[in-house]
């Protein structure tokens, strides 16, 4: 699989990543064969790029992480974790001392004394604009913590803020057909910065891959279901923050405009790949069998212009108002 560059760090992954989010919890249960399972599927079709964060499971998914790749010395794999959201979100808590602390416990999980890459999850807004902050991480580095820091954002602002830091090597935003606003402002200002992008919650929360209906029913432990109104975090985590309803409907005229020989959720997947600054999109996977058909993504034919042109429609009529005012 083709690897692309982040140009502040010179670190490299494959340009379809593996998020692990539901090897850790919120996405019903994945018991540890299975999780294993998975991470083996996604690196044995070309995978180089596994993302994490200390919260998913409270450290499960590092450690299911940590354990695969200790049994796999041959696989060189990038690994992104991510720190902030065990606290109170408070601007007051992202300070040197927290950040230390956060990061023994990291290291301890993937069972390394430097992490490849660590994001700030989603921090409060003033976050982003704190000096304090990046001298932090700056000290994470200097202290061979961590190799190199970037942050995942909700909004396009907070992208271009963080963007605006010299040393931010990456920016992890939500990027896909549902959420198409990054396009306009944030991948260009990526591009020219040097700023790797990863593209996240890339089905929209599984509504791109086509196989959900208005009556689907996600287990309780789902944030599928305990989620859908932004109950428990940002609401464009779940669904991109597009109503259910609405985007079980746009989703059935999404898939319509797969190609021969393209899943929709490869066509979703294909669509971010082919977008100018992205660095690597992270689809998550319940299965081996889900990883490999994500990995193929990245060696199917790019979208024609016509293809391209029908999606772009598809979102200004049905997504666009729903999306674009909030992140």
């Amino acid at each position: 699989m083709d690897e692309r560059t982040f140009d502040r760090s010179g670190q490299h992954a494959s340009v379809v990543g593996l998020g692990t989010w539901q090897l850790g919890a919120d996405w019903g249960d994945v018991d540890d064969k299975e999780a294993l399972a998975v991470l083996e599927a996604a690196a044995e079709a070309g995978v180089t790029f596994f993302d994490t964060a200390d919260v998913y499971g409270d450290g499960r998914s590092e450690q299911t992480i940590a354990a695969f790749l200790s049994g796999r010395p041959d696989l060189h794999v990038l690994v992104a974790t991510k720190m902030g959201r065990r606290v109170d979100q408070i601007p007051e808590n992202y300070v040197l001392d927290n950040f230390r602390a956060w990061n023994d416990r990291s290291r301890r999980n993937l069972g390394v004394d430097r992490v490849d890459l660590v994001q700030l999850h989603c921090p409060p807004t003033p976050v982003y604009s704190t000096d304090e902050v990046f001298d932090a991480l700056d000290t994470l580095v200097e202290e061979e913590r961590i190799a190199a820091y970037g942050v995942s954002v909700e909004t396009c602002q907070e992208a271009l803020t963080a963007i605006a830091r010299p040393n931010v090597a990456s920016v992890q935003i939500i990027l896909n057909p549902f959420r198409m606003k990054p396009l306009r402002e944030v991948l260009p200002a990526a591009r020219e910065a040097g700023v790797g992008i990863i593209a996240r919650v890339p089905l929209a929360s599984g509504l791109l891959s086509g196989k959900y209906t208005k009556d689907t029913v996600f287990p309780e432990d789902d944030h599928r279901t305990y989620n859908r109104h932004g109950e428990s975090f940002d609401v464009g985590e779940t669904f991109s923050g597009v109503d259910y309803e609405t985007g079980v409907e746009a989703a059935v005229e999404f898939a319509g405009l797969a190609p021969e020989g393209y899943t929709p959720a490869q066509l979703a997947l294909r669509w971010i790949i082919q977008q100018p600054g992205v660095t690597t999109v992270i689809p998550g996977a319940r299965s081996p069998e889900q990883a490999r058909a994500n990995a193929a993504a990245a060696r199917l034919p790019e979208l024609s212009d016509e293809t391209l042109a029908a999606i772009r429609d598809l979102y200004d009529r049905r997504i666009r108002d729903q999306v674009e005012s909030r992140w």
